[in-house]
């Protein structure tokens, strides 16, 4: 397929009246126009996810599974989990393992492997965290990510519930939030908007990134900002970006495929927003500088989509349906609002 983008919306609560909270669309190399691709998928379609295993195969989580595409996304194959369809089988996170397994998190804290491509599921058991709170909305586990350097350590984020880990590829889970919920001593790291619980920005957890570049070293974008544990998630510091940026709500933080030194954090003013932005560091987070250029971000920027097969291919989504990208590392951008209205964008992936 080429240099394809995909983009997937699904329901959000906050969306305007007349706006299209679902699809999946992709964009071909060379043309400026997103087409749905959802033959195969349910109609119609929420897709809060979207994963790859190398260049054709590409996986989505919708509100009744996840669905397979080996073909670039023509034609889509459902790997029905247990109990499905169902209110847990709203899948949030896939994460293809390098052992050739395959994760997939849903709503709730629930999280499956299967080790034949789908065609059977276990159901993990995952604590949930002491810290967890329940707000409007069901926890889900929004984020999974594995350590380049072992595929075996396996990391989980639950919004609104914190982080959990596995160093035997699922099999047994730990809550490492302990870290986290020490910041809410501190009168800045106190957030409610949902909850009486003054703990609920540091469980608002929306994405973890380990670096091949430091083994070991979790970092992780939630409300508060972003925070880097060099341990495993035994422990936590706050990397305090607001030094480099006056928005400081992180909705995604992403390793470049490319160069292990650079991550891409996507910040924004908060989860309902008129503003967002992308930023970049050559440093594993020491520094940063913003890199979206000559775009206006409208809506609080959600996902960082860098391309595996170019290092200056970059796409980004905003909630409210605008796509940014860039193909020359950054130097111009355009912007690709998707179609026919959609909001409630949650994902976007990059060829």
């Amino acid at each position: 397929m080429g240099a394809s983008v995909f983009a997937g919306a699904a329901f959000w609560d906050k969306a305007a009246s007349g706006t299209r909270t679902q699809g999946l669309f992709r964009l071909d190399a060379g043309s400026n126009d997103w087409q749905a691709v959802t033959v195969g998928l349910p109609d119609p379609v929420e897709v809060r996810c979207i994963a790859r295993r190398g260049a054709d195969t590409v996986y989505v989580g919708t509100q009744v599974g996840p669905y397979r595409s080996t073909d670039g996304g023509a034609n889509w194959t459902l790997m029905e989990l247990p109990g499905s369809p169902g209110p847990d089988t709203v899948v949030w996170s896939i994460l293809p393992l390098d052992d050739g397994g395959l994760l997939v998190g849903t709503q709730g804290t629930l999280i499956y492997r299967s080790d034949d491509e789908g065609a059977s599921w276990r159901l993990l058991n995952v604590p949930l965290p002491a810290g967890a709170v329940q707000m409007g909305f069901p926890l889900r586990v929004i984020r999974l990510t594995a350590d380049p350097g072992n595929s075996k350590e396996i990391y989980a984020g639950l919004e609104v519930g914190g982080v959990v880990r596995s160093l035997d590829g699922g099999e047994t889970w730990r809550d490492i939030s302990a870290g986290l919920m020490e910041y809410v001593e501190k009168d800045a790291f106190k957030s409610r908007i949902g909850t009486d619980q003054d703990q609920e920005g540091m469980m608002d957890t929306h994405s973890i990134a380990i670096s091949p570049a430091k083994p070991g070293t979790v970092f992780l974008a939630n409300r508060m900002g972003l925070f880097r544990s060099p341990d495993k998630g035994d422990s936590w510091a706050f990397m305090d970006v607001g030094r480099f940026s006056p928005l400081t709500y992180a909705r995604d933080v992403i390793v470049s495929p490319h160069d292990p030194n650079t991550l891409f954090a996507a910040l924004s003013v908060a989860a309902l927003s008129d503003e967002g932005s992308l930023y970049r560091s050559t440093d594993l987070g020491e520094t940063w500088s913003r890199f979206d250029s000559g775009v206006s971000m409208e809506s609080t920027l959600m996902n960082i989509g860098p391309s595996p097969s170019s290092p200056d291919r970059v796409y980004c989504a905003a909630r409210r349906g605008q796509v940014f990208g860039t193909e020359d590392g950054g130097a111009t951008w355009r912007t690709l609002p998707l179609p026919d209205g959609v909001s409630g964008v949650y994902a976007v992936d990059s060829a």
